[in-house]
């Protein structure tokens, strides 16, 4: 039952991947249920919501504002901007496991995207998935201070052309325990597409797809200090041919590894060509292999020494 002592109402005990939340908060806590809610209810845990879009136009600008998304919950894209999170500083935080997790699904229109146009706005236990062939970027970062933590992005039909696109205005973005799913057959080009931003860090990814240019591609603008690793172990792998699992601008400063694991989708002279980041640093292990029955490989771009 719902603490009526709480504003906005919710239940107690609530965790997320084993970490209790709303013990204590600054702001609103909303809920949000598309199988029970309605948007002329009050947002309260018992009287939820029906769209995530609803609840971030109920939130107040930067005042530690969370929506809480029940598990099973579907929010349905249909358009440019459809769901647009322009309201700075809310968390949101998805309910249940697996199939569970609320799902933000992609479909009708290319076009289709999630909008990230305030700042501090962060996402965790989220499944976003591609419901339309040929996505041109359904989460489109353009804030800065986006988080997206333990979250699913899925093609279900046909391949995403890149799945998250951002540009120059997210400085300090952080994707940790990120999957990809990406489709078998050829049509991406990348999971992620990045364009310029200080500071990005993508930690503790699981990457699969088919991509025509790189699992990660950093393009058009430098990014600067960006950063890709892993606290554990991470996995990257591409199933086409152009062999590429990270690209970037020529001038783009920061780091590749550790504890990253590549698997490349040819058995040919690929290895070094894997990663590619000429003003970056390599920390190594960064491991690659190229053929079924084999072990990876350490990278063998040119070692540093104690000249």
């Amino acid at each position: 039952m719902p603490h009526s002592n709480y504003p906005g109402g919710f239940a107690g005990g609530v965790t997320v991947r084993g970490m209790s939340v709303l013990n204590t908060y600054s702001g609103n806590v909303y809920w949000v249920d598309s199988g029970a809610g309605s948007n002329g209810n009050k947002g309260t845990f018992d009287r939820p919501w029906s769209t995530m879009d609803y609840a971030v136009g109920r939130c107040t600008a930067n005042n530690g504002d969370t929506v809480m998304v029940k598990a099973g919950h579907v929010e349905t894209v249909t358009a440019a901007a459809g769901l647009a999170l322009d309201v700075a500083g809310i968390t949101f935080i998805g309910l249940g496991n697996g199939s569970d997790r609320p799902q933000i699904d992609f479909t009708t229109a290319v076009g289709a995207d999630m909008d990230v146009d305030a700042a501090n706005v962060t996402m965790m236990n989220f499944l976003f998935t591609g419901g339309i062939d040929a996505l041109t970027g359904p989460i489109d970062v353009n804030a800065a201070d986006f988080s997206m933590i333990d979250c699913e992005t899925r093609d279900v039909t046909g391949q995403a052309t890149d799945f998250i696109v951002t540009d120059a205005n997210a400085d300090r973005m952080t994707l940790s325990g990120w999957v990809h799913r990406g489709a078998a057959a050829a049509g991406a080009d990348t999971a992620i597409t990045i364009v310029g931003g200080d500071d990005i860090t993508i930690k503790d990814f699981w990457i699969d797809g088919n991509f025509a240019v790189a699992c990660i591609e950093n393009t058009g603008t430098a990014a600067v200090n960006l950063s890709i690793y892993g606290d554990g172990q991470c996995f990257a792998r591409t199933r086409n041919a152009t062999d590429v699992i990270f690209t970037g601008v020529a001038t783009t400063t920061g780091n590749i590894g550790p504890n990253i694991n590549a698997r490349l989708a040819d058995n040919a002279a690929n290895v070094t060509e894997a990663f590619v980041g000429a003003d970056m640093q390599f920390f190594n292990p960064i491991r690659i292999v190229n053929l079924d029955g084999e072990s990876s490989m350490e990278t063998n771009i040119t070692a540093s020494t104690d000249a």
